[in-house]
């Protein structure tokens, strides 16, 4: 009897020897994760950061095989580590990142952007709808939704008609409306002018690409020499503050008005029009949306038929696979895998469009649907239509924007010139 089992005990083992070797000769048994370290950007505490958490645990149980080892941050916390992570060389495989200085600058420095086109699945990505990020045309990452429209003009249409107007066409249609508007009580056109960055981000950037009949003039004033801000056609476009006081469309007490005022201001229609960027959208009164037309500035005195009817736009931010993590395929595709099927999959873009999270899908033939809200519907057919140009603040940075954002406050209220302002950026930038 203790023969007979030992004897079973030996034939066991041995079979569970063979096994093994079988499993490891033949390639079988368990599969070896693939690690794909990440980087994305939330808090537990806010919808960005619940997706995330959300979307990993989901793909990492569709696909066992893949180990999404991530790193959830928000805010200056996630700059911050960013550039700690370069600087260590614990470059994460993909991350959040964008194009411009604040998002996509730590990358390009660390020489970890990656041109993405090739593996952009053009069937299902609008590519028409992505903007160029690198000299050659490259797409460092995939943006969350179209360009960030910024010079963007809020039109009361039932208020504009109750004065017996229409939507402008030209600048000097605007001008027009001046003395009755005035009769009325009512600014013609509402900013947040206390706001040093909104006279750059909503005003002076539509201008500078429509005076110039160029898409990216600040692009190549910041980061060449081709262009200079002390340009005839740069201080041309500053001088438009003063001309747009001058006739009344805009206030000189303007600069004495907060964001939050600003929208006071439209949604108590003591306004025909507010300028700012597409977000100021959810801030405007639930009554007036069906009222409310979201447009580009209307034809300015001067301006080039390149760039008519254009919208300073920044370029959205993203997801991008790093070249650290396009060095190993197996990590790159996985990497991307968890991108194109969960991060961006139809339902996920869709859902961050109703929560006003992007401004349009980049998305190929993509249906809005039928019950989101008019000013979200407008938002997509302005960002599908209008040519989007450089938004200053996403090139210059620093001391300079400091200057121009200050200068133009001075200019609206008639304490400096276009001249001295251009020639004091020009100055600050090239030290």
């Amino acid at each position: 009897m203790r023969r007979s089992i030992r004897t079973a005990a030996i034939v066991m083992a041995v079979t569970a020897l063979f096994v093994s070797l079988l499993l490891v000769t033949t390639g079988c048994g368990p599969a070896k994760k693939v690690v794909v370290k990440a980087m994305g950007y939330g808090n537990n505490a806010n919808s960005e950061g619940q997706t995330w958490t959300r979307l990993v645990v989901a793909f990492e149980r569709v696909n066992p095989n893949i180990d999404i080892d991530d790193e959830i941050l928000y805010d200056e916390a996630y700059h911050q580590k960013v550039t700690a992570r370069l600087a260590s060389g614990d470059v994460p495989h993909f991350a959040y990142m964008g194009a411009d200085a604040r998002w996509g600058a730590p990358w390009k420095e660390a020489g970890q952007q990656w041109d993405h086109r090739k593996f952009m699945d053009a069937n299902y990505y609008d590519m028409k709808l992505i903007p160029a990020m690198g000299p050659n045309g490259e797409i460092w990452e995939i943006p969350l939704g179209t360009s960030n429209l910024c010079t963007v003009l809020y039109m009361n249409k039932a208020l504009v008609q109750s004065l017996g107007f229409s939507q402008p066409k030209t600048y000097e249609d605007m001008v027009a409306m001046v003395p009755k508007a005035k009769a009325a009580g009512i600014e013609v056109i509402t900013i947040d002018g206390a706001d040093g960055w909104a006279w750059n981000s909503c005003v002076m950037s539509a201008f500078i690409a429509r005076l110039s009949g160029d898409a990216h003039w600040v692009d190549k004033a910041v980061n060449g020499t081709e262009n200079k801000f002390t340009d005839k056609v740069f201080v041309d476009s500053l001088a438009m503050i003063t001309r747009m006081v001058k006739d009344g469309v805009i206030s000189a007490k303007s600069v004495l008005v907060d964001y939050g005022g600003n929208q006071s201001i439209y949604n108590n229609k003591k306004a025909l029009f507010m300028v700012q960027g597409q977000w100021a959208a959810d801030g405007v009164d639930p009554s007036l949306r069906e009222d409310t037309i979201m447009m580009a500035w209307p034809t300015l005195p001067g301006e080039k038929s390149a760039t008519a009817g254009s919208v300073a736009a920044a370029i959205s931010v993203g997801y991008g696979v790093t070249k650290a993590g396009a060095a190993d395929t197996k990590v790159r595709d996985a990497a991307l895998k968890f991108i194109n099927t969960a991060f961006y999959a139809i339902e996920e873009v869709t859902l961050r469009l109703r929560n006003g999270a992007i401004v349009a899908p980049v998305l190929k033939n993509f249906t809005v649907p039928d019950d989101v809200g008019t000013l979200v519907k407008q938002k997509v057919v302005l960002a599908n239509a209008a040519l989007n140009t450089d938004v200053i603040d996403a090139f210059l940075s620093g001391a300079p924007i400091d200057a121009l954002n200050a200068g133009m406050q001075k200019i609206a209220a008639g304490t400096s010139t276009a001249e001295k302002v251009a020639a004091e950026v020009e100055s600050l930038l090239r030290k």
